[in-house]
């Protein structure tokens, strides 16, 4: 005895393209781009206060490689 075969419907939907994504598609970028913004960032310490931050390092370095870029 054969398995029956799932058929596909013949056209797509009336409105085009109709994809869904799955919650964790949004949400593991989301979280991926929250924590490297709170590890770029760090905690303030009192001694480091008075140089540049992490974060100004980077968007510092990440200007001027777009600078380059466009150049």
């Amino acid at each position: 005895m054969s398995a029956r075969t799932p058929t596909r419907p013949a056209a797509p939907a009336a409105g085009g393209m109709d994809v869904r994504l799955p919650w964790w598609a949004l949400a593991l970028p989301v979280l991926a781009f929250v924590t490297l913004l709170l590890v770029l960032t760090g905690p303030s310490d009192a001694h480091a206060a008075s140089g540049p931050g992490a974060l100004s390092q980077f968007l510092e370095l990440l200007w001027q490689t777009l600078g380059r870029q466009g150049a």
